[in-house]
């Protein structure tokens, strides 16, 4: 199908598709722009981060792994249409998915090739890629992680199989499955296009609209968003009323001098985040339901845009808890409110001198 583009309703040209040159490509295409493949039609809220490529397993290595924001693991193979064994594609998934979770040994197995594949690509953990992707607290990436093992084990796995053309007989099958399986499997069809130096991608997706058919057959993993009313609540059900009351004066200056509040998405435990935009994008603290605070060290010295912030934050840093001036390890540290609760006014003051830049 051709596009016509123009300049200001002018200079109308007619581009035609083109091709990924290899299968390689359409990998390294997916890895470098997620939001390629559409999972946001199945639900608004997935935002898919790929974890790796090339993942080996008893079967074979998996062109791509995936996951979102509650944890669930996708299973992406790619093929392009010119291929002759394109019409072996589901079951070469379903292979990697039986592969997977056969026994405990393989899963503990291919969840340490993902995280070295993660650590060589990104140069981080994949608890520091959770928390900068997703914006989340160390608390939340270790809840996602977990759950994403728990979906590895279990078998709980979404497939998607992504082509640059899906022939009708695939599609029929996706449906088949999807209306007969407790599994999820996904037809993505990338056209692309080519543009001077653009890039054009229109993604369609096959399979969702069955899912939404039917019942959710294995449960949801899916993580809640929390609010000021239901965190309170929560808190109250934790903690005695004096430290309910140390956190709600502790929010009430947040409130005041901050410019957002962003609410945690913990499927167990709630959490609240201040925004203070002289300081940066990102919170400098954490506090959960359970009454711990998290430090949001790591958001500041490993962003360049904030490094005038960061030898005042390892100041803070130190003075709040007596760490060594060096000690970048400990990048998320979290603290019981036993810890922290007679340090709130120390710690407001410091997060105002960090506002005045000073």
């Amino acid at each position: 199908m051709p596009i016509i583009i123009s300049k200001n309703g002018k200079k109308a040209k007619k581009i035609t598709e083109s091709n990924f040159v290899n299968e390689e490509g359409l990998q390294n295409f997916i890895y470098e722009n997620p939001d390629s493949v559409p999972l946001y039609e199945i639900d608004e809220d997935i935002r898919l981060l790929i974890l790796a490529r090339e993942v080996p397993t008893r079967s074979g290595p998996i062109d791509a792994i995936g996951i979102d924001a509650n944890g669930e693991v996708y299973i992406i193979e790619t093929k392009l249409y010119k291929n002759p064994n394109k019409r072996l594609v589901v079951a070469q998934v379903l292979d990697y998915g039986a592969s997977i979770s056969e026994n405990i040994d393989n899963e503990l197995e291919f969840f340490q090739a993902i995280k070295e594949k993660v650590n060589s690509h990104f140069k981080m953990s994949i608890a520091d890629k959770l928390n900068s992707f997703y914006e989340l607290s160390t608390e939340e990436s270790s809840e996602i992680i977990e759950i994403f093992r728990e979906n590895l084990a279990n078998g709980k796995l979404r497939f998607v199989v992504l082509m640059d053309h899906l022939e009708k007989r695939l599609k029929d099958l996706i449906t088949f499955l999807n209306r007969n399986c407790r599994f999820d499997i996904y037809g993505v069809e990338l056209e692309f296009y080519k543009y001077d130096d653009f890039e054009i991608t229109i993604p369609k997706l096959f399979g969702s609209e069955i899912k939404k058919e039917v019942s959710n057959k294995s449960g949801s993993s899916k993580r809640r968003t929390w609010n000021e009313d239901s965190f309170f609540e929560e808190l109250s059900n934790n903690l005695d009323q004096k430290e309910v009351e140390t956190i709600k004066d502790f929010y009430r200056f947040f409130l005041k001098h901050s410019y957002q509040i962003k609410w945690g998405t913990g499927a167990l435990k709630g959490s609240f985040n201040p925004v203070f935009t002289k300081i940066g994008p990102k919170s400098l603290v954490t506090i959960f339901t359970d009454g711990s605070l998290q430090l949001n060290y790591a958001w500041f010295i490993e962003n360049e845009k904030q490094l005038k912030f960061k030898e005042k934050y390892r100041k803070l840093f130190c003075r709040l808890y007596e760490l060594p001036p060096e000690d970048d390890h400990a990048k998320y540290p979290i603290y019981p409110i036993t810890k922290w609760r007679n340090k709130t006014k120390e710690i407001q003051g410091l997060i105002i001198e960090l506002m005045k830049g000073e």
